[in-house]
């Protein structure tokens, strides 16, 4: 059973409070979660409140939050001197400890000794784990309990509302089956909708003929998954004659949706026999356990997302500045700092994610479904994904290759690309060079869709790539490795890596 019963005002009126007695609420519900949870369970945190001489009853206004310090991901990470790092992090209860707590004789008293223990078990027993996708840096454990299964159904199913779905749909799942939150939201999504949901496995279990196949057969009204895969499915499906005429919504994660994949996509399936296809993306990461979703634009060709609805009574979303740590006020950009409200298994405070958000964060109520909880608005860049090159003569030229993304995405004309970072003649002490490989749509004239590429770099990042390379369907396919990668690759480094920076 949650934290937060089901007559709780913050469980209950989730998308409906204002600002204020939200943050209220919040803040009581994350002492309540400190005193009874966190603190008295993990090991990391209680060690970490008594370094700073903190409690729970500290917290009492927003601006108190920032005297939690911040966890970031290389807490996390194992070394020789701390092999076991990440158990830290779990909540692991004291039995001695539970026993003597009101709660759970009070549990003993009306359910039985037996099912007391049981219910227990089911609160902290770990029975499930996720993973980061450890590109970066070492995969990193993430472990569920029985409690946060049922969380992923309460936020799958809320996915669904927020994403316009109705019972009757049938619904494909296209994540690929890995330990990744992105594939188990989405199975327990349909669980928790209790709706018709079939999981593929992506390219990986199936392939992407077998996805085409299952897509002409089941005739889905709602297909989900990351946009790269979904695109080549739906691009072999029109080579191959599938029509497909129930599609209605395409819901996205695990990449970037600029609004010109949206279109893209929108094209293809109308080319399968549907129209009007609601094209929504989703946002993630392994550490919030959970996936936060736009809301429809009702067929209108959007400029700006609504926005990515974030469920304020399981966790805080804050928005600090990624140099200084400082917070930034409603509506103004910066990094993505994220606290769970109602995790059990692995719990993380003030994690950053290092993820920034162009618009910030808002309290208003959204302008297309009408709900008032938070929402992050605008692009999001992974400070992953800003390299710093060696490009002509100027050292250290920072590149944000998160803009190159939708700077390739936004061009008409170009279909599947992947963006190459390598050194000049293969040689470690040249200059770096960023080549483009992209597949050319409905006979495009290369070389005009080239300079395209040149002149969009030029303009909008204030550089030009070394190369355009035109490749078919099936070699950038390979390149990108779908089917095989658990994330489709649009960005290789190819450099030695000794010289990566």
């Amino acid at each position: 059973m949650s934290t937060l019963s089901a007559r709780h005002p913050l469980r209950k009126n989730w998308d409906q409070l204002d600002s204020a007695t939200l943050r209220e609420l919040q803040l009581k519900q994350l002492r309540h979660f400190l005193k009874q949870t966190v603190l008295p369970f993990s090991k990391h945190y209680r060690k970490l409140f008594h370094q700073h001489g903190l409690s729970p009853d500290d917290l009492q206004s927003w601006n108190d939050l920032t005297k939690i310090p911040f966890t970031s991901k290389k807490d996390l990470l194992t070394s020789p001197e701390h092999p076991d790092r990440n158990k830290d992090f779990v909540i692991v209860p004291d039995e001695a400890l539970l026993k003597r707590r009101p709660a759970t004789i009070f549990r003993a008293l009306t359910r039985g000794a037996a099912n007391a223990k049981t219910s227990l078990e089911q609160e902290y027993r770990p029975i499930m784990m996720t993973s980061t996708t450890g590109r970066s840096s070492e995969p990193v454990p993430f472990f569920y309990t029985h409690h946060d299964i049922e969380n992923l159904k309460l936020t799958g199913r809320r996915l669904m509302e927020i994403c316009e779905s109705q019972p009757d749909f049938r619904h494909i799942n296209m994540f690929p089956f890995a330990p990744h939150l992105a594939f188990w939201q989405a199975h327990y999504a349909g669980t928790g909708f209790n709706t018709f949901c079939i999981s593929t496995g992506g390219g990986k279990v199936m392939g992407t003929s077998g996805n085409v196949m299952l897509l002409g057969k089941i005739k889905p009204d709602a297909l989900i998954g990351m946009p790269t895969f979904i695109y080549h499915v739906l691009t072999e499906a029109i080579s191959e004659g599938v029509r497909c005429d129930s599609l209605k919504r395409f819901v996205l994660g695990g990449e970037k949706v600029p609004n010109g994949m949206r279109r893209k996509l929108r094209a293809l399936a109308a080319k399968l026999g549907s129209d009007n296809v609601e094209v929504m993306a989703t946002y993630a990461f392994t550490e919030s356990k959970t996936a936060w979703p736009e809301c429809p634009a009702h067929g209108t060709e959007k400029t700006e997302s609504s926005g990515y609805h974030i469920y304020p009574d399981l966790g805080i979303i804050e928005i600090v500045n990624p140099e200084t740590g400082e917070t930034m006020p409603e509506g103004q950009p910066g990094e993505i700092v994220y606290t769970p409200l109602d995790s059990r298994g692995t719990v993380v405070l003030r994690y950053r994610t290092g993820d920034c958000i162009s618009g910030g964060i808002t309290y208003q109520t959204c302008p297309q479904c009408g709900r008032s909880c938070p929402r992050l608005l605008g692009r999001i860049s992974r400070v992953s994904d800003i390299h710093r090159l060696q490009i002509g003569k100027i050292k250290g030229t920072l590149v944000n290759f998160n803009d190159l993304e939708h700077i390739l995405d936004d061009i008409d004309g170009i279909g599947a690309w992947q963006i190459e970072i390598r050194k000049k003649n293969d040689d470690p002490m040249q200059t770096d060079e960023i080549i483009v490989h992209a597949q050319a749509q409905d006979d495009q004239d290369e070389n005009q869709l080239s300079e395209k590429i040149s002149q969009q770099f030029q303009t909008q990042a204030e550089l030009r790539p070394n190369q355009v390379v035109f490749h078919d369907t099936e070699t950038l396919k390979k390149m990108q490795g779908v089917g095989v990668a658990i994330k489709e690759e649009k960005i290789v480094d190819h450099r030695p890596k000794n010289k990566k920076t």
